[in-house]
């Protein structure tokens, strides 16, 4: 069933959202023009480097809200080299066209597995990744780019 009743929750939880901080470091406006959904994220770096704050806001449809959502769970508190794990799953599930993945790359991304038979209709993949692409896009806005496994990857 595409709406399954975690893509529900986290669609009415939207955690994460919020106002878009006027002194955030960088920001993405990203939007889906076949459905209207849009976006921006907004991130603050600690002076290292890693991620300190993120925030997002945004409207669409719930498979996109969820994905916002189950998106800044997973991120939150973690590092770079793990958020880029997270985007490098996220993305390689929502490109296996519904034939399947590693059951370790689900355990990783926790919820985000609800959204695993999403990747069975083209016009909702970007749906479900226009979060992680505008959090990718405001990271390399900062000066941080995340390292991509799966280049060969089409956008769907």
């Amino acid at each position: 069933m595409l709406y399954q009743q975690v893509i529900l929750d986290h669609a009415r939880e939207r955690t994460g959202s919020g106002r878009i901080p006027e002194d955030a470091q960088a920001s993405s406006y990203q939007v889906n023009p076949t459905c209207g959904d849009e976006v921006t994220v907004a991130i603050n770096l600690t002076p290292d480097g890693e991620l300190q704050r993120v925030v997002w806001e945004g409207d669409g449809c719930s498979i996109s809200q969820a994905s916002l959502s189950i998106m800044m769970e997973l991120i939150d508190g973690e590092s770079l080299s793990t958020i880029a794990q997270l985007y490098d799953d996220f993305e390689t599930m929502m490109h296996s066209r519904g034939r399947g993945v590693p059951e370790d790359l689900l355990d990783r991304i926790e919820d985000g597995a609800a959204l695993e038979g999403t990747s069975k209709f083209p016009n909702r993949i970007k749906c479900a990744l226009l979060g992680w692409y505008a959090l990718k896009d405001a990271l390399a806005q900062a000066g941080v780019a995340l390292e991509e496994k799966n280049n060969d990857q089409s956008d769907g």
